[in-house]
């Protein structure tokens, strides 16, 4: 059987693929922002009102993309990583809709969207042997460094959700992003390669977002094919900013999407940080993600049984 069904629940969002792999091609999709994150640095729990918020954008999706949750391959990640409930929480939800989650480790998810990245790159026609790939979640970021056919990969333990409720005053946000930068510097110097050689690539929300505000799209006009390549520079984190300033709420929720307002703004301060230590001026965006490479490499395991 072609058809995949791919799950990817992170700290902020629920993402769905069904993806038929014999012909390459995306059948159908479901995104909701759920927030799983929210409260989880205070109380080190996932909420119960997150666990419906999960349950309920389960039911929608089974309901929208039409799949049988028993079979579908489903992962979650950091925020589910850092839950001291999480084992009870996943028997929640397998038990309220069927789907069994497993939760991956930092270097899984990197490898994931790597194989997604790369498969998106061949797709845009962009060259994909040396490039470092950047992927801001909702409570970790991963930095790939690709070079041909190997990869190095390292999950940091900081994303938009978990930096966004630490962190109520952008001076303190700002000294630990400085300490941030140097902990990617260390990682990157460890490599001991050129950076001059590679290209930057981005994906994740705040990538996308930026690049769709830079194309005049909104979250209700979003078409994530123009987007795919779409080249982002400094000078676009910095109107993107600026717009956000000077609107109001119900504006940035339009540009946005419901449940992304508040995290945005700290999203543009991380990526803006990874251009500086990357010392780039511009990077290629991709929407490409975890769910795809989950589905490209299921698809990959079914066709070697």
């Amino acid at each position: 059987m072609s058809e995949i069904v791919s799950i990817d629940l992170g700290s902020n969002s629920f993402r769905v693929l069904k993806y038929n792999g014999l012909n390459d091609k995306i059948l159908a999709e479901y995104n909701e922002v759920v927030g799983m994150a929210d409260g989880l640095v205070d109380t080190g729990l996932i909420s119960i009102e997150a666990q419906n918020r999960v349950v309920t954008a389960i039911e929608k999706s089974i309901e929208i993309v039409n799949y049988d949750p028993s079979i579908a391959v489903a992962v979650t990640t950091a925020a589910m990583r850092k839950a001291n409930n999480n084992e009870e929480v996943l028997k929640y939800f397998t038990e309220k809709t069927g789907v069994k989650f497993n939760i991956i480790n930092g270097k899984e998810e990197a490898r994931l969207t790597l194989l997604a990245v790369k498969h998106a790159l061949k797709r845009e026609n962009i060259d994909s042997s040396k490039f470092i790939l950047l992927d801001i979640g909702g409570g970790s970021t991963e930095i790939i460094v690709n070079t041909n056919d190997d990869y190095e990969a390292h999950s940091f333990d900081f994303g938009i959700v978990t930096m966004t409720q630490e962190y109520l005053h952008y001076h303190d946000l700002n000294k630990d992003l400085d300490d941030r930068k140097k902990e990617i510097q260390k990682y990157l110097d460890s490599l001991d390669i050129n950076l001059d050689e590679y290209t930057f690539v981005a994906t994740a929300g705040t990538p996308t977002t930026i690049a769709a505000v830079k194309l005049g799209q909104d979250f209700f006009s979003y078409d994530k094919d123009v987007v795919n390549g779409t080249i982002v520079n400094l000078d676009d984190l910095e109107s993107c900013l600026n717009i956000l300033t000077k609107s109001s709420k119900e504006e940035i929720t339009k540009l946005v999407g419901r449940g992304r307002v508040e995290f945005i703004e700290v999203g543009i301060f991380i990526y803006r940080a990874i251009f500086e230590v990357l010392a780039k001026t511009e990077s290629i965006v991709l929407d490409d993600g975890l769910r795809e490479g989950v589905a490209l490499n299921a698809y990959k395991k079914r066709c070697k049984t």
